[in-house]
């Protein structure tokens, strides 16, 4: 969701949304509602007193260690000498250390995670931190999609316009639960939380929040780059977002969102950890029996994805389940006013 604020400066309400993928089928899908800015997410990170490229490339090893690179093997085996055997990689905390050692571990991961996830990467899954590469090279671009951009006019528009159809009636601010029996359906397609829909009968999902702290500033730029993490345990927030970089907005004002991670709050992220897993496997088998429910997107299937890939979700739950269908499809969402 994204909006002009109080300065005229484009921001997204929530944190910062890179589109990114490497599927044609999913751009072709969104072309139709968007046109699109070509743009290249770089993340940089402070750490030691200086901003270094993240994920870990040649480029952070040389700044870090006063280095002299020159090749992926030299990266490759000065990586190698400060990696230590993990006999198991079971945590997020093992994933790295088997990788980099120690030392990076400790700059760039622990404190982030720790407050990311208000646990020690030693107590979450493996998936955490398996999802951030690091690279022998000096690409150090985020992404390495062959599809990198946002939509020109932003996501709010995009959305609007696929919303504006004869078909569609959208209701903001409203209870799902209030709202069901208003709309007779054949089969419901839920998007919103799945232990809420189940009465939170076996107890509630565990999620990890996140409260935003928007400023505009009377200057041109704020940071080098849209996104500035802050590992270090020393510093409350995670990261620091300025937008003009992502939306290509020309503006003599900037604007700038720092990200706390927060306990309570809307739910962001399912804390990946086994006995979360298993308790949303018991959920999940209570959705299976709802032969005229479909169970779809992050707070549904308690799961991580990227845009793209809830995007695709979406396409292939349609066509597996409603392509062939005459069903009269109602979707709903818990949407926030």
């Amino acid at each position: 969701f994204d909006c002009l604020d109080d300065a005229g400066v484009m921001i997204h309400r929530y944190g910062p949304h890179i589109f990114h993928t490497n599927s044609q089928d999913i751009v072709d899908y969104l072309s139709r509602f968007t046109d699109w800015r070509p743009y290249e997410h770089r993340v940089l990170a402070s750490v030691d007193g200086m901003l270094v490229p993240m994920p870990i490339n040649r480029t952070t090893l040389n700044a870090l260690y006063g280095a002299n690179l020159r090749t992926d093997e030299e990266a490759a085996a000065f990586l190698a000498a400060r990696a230590e055997p993990v006999e198991t990689i079971r945590t997020s905390a093992d994933v790295v250390i088997s990788a980099v050692g120690r030392d990076l571990y400790e700059k760039f991961f622990q404190g982030y995670t720790r407050k990311q996830w208000g646990m020690d990467p030693s107590e979450l899954d493996k998936s955490v931190t398996s999802r951030v590469p690091t690279r022998t090279n000096t690409d150090d671009r985020y992404f390495t999609d062959s599809f990198q951009a946002m939509p020109a006019k932003g996501f709010t528009r995009m959305f609007e316009r696929m919303l504006d159809h004869p078909n569609i009636e959208l209701l903001l601010g409203v209870d799902y639960a209030d709202a069901r029996e208003a709309y007779p359906h054949g089969h419901l397609v839920f998007t919103g939380p799945i232990d809420e829909y189940f009465g939170f009968q076996f107890g509630k999902l565990p999620y990890r929040s996140l409260r935003f702290q928007h400023e505009s500033i009377d200057r041109e730029w704020f940071q080098d780059v849209a996104v500035v993490n802050h590992p270090s345990e020393a510093v409350p927030y995670t990261r620091v977002t300025e937008y003009k970089h992502l939306t290509g907005q020309v503006h003599d004002r900037t604007s700038i969102t720092y990200e706390y991670p927060s306990a309570e709050g809307d739910p962001y992220y399912p804390i990946p950890r086994d006995e979360n897993q298993q308790l949303f496997k018991r959920y999940e088998a209570l959705a299976i029996a709802q032969s005229d429910v479909t169970f779809v997107g992050r707070l549904a299937t308690y799961r991580y994805y990227n845009m793209d890939q809830v995007v695709g979700q979406a396409l292939a739950t349609y066509r597996r389940v409603f392509s062939d269908s005459t069903v009269r499809l109602s979707a709903a969402a818990k949407v926030a006013a």
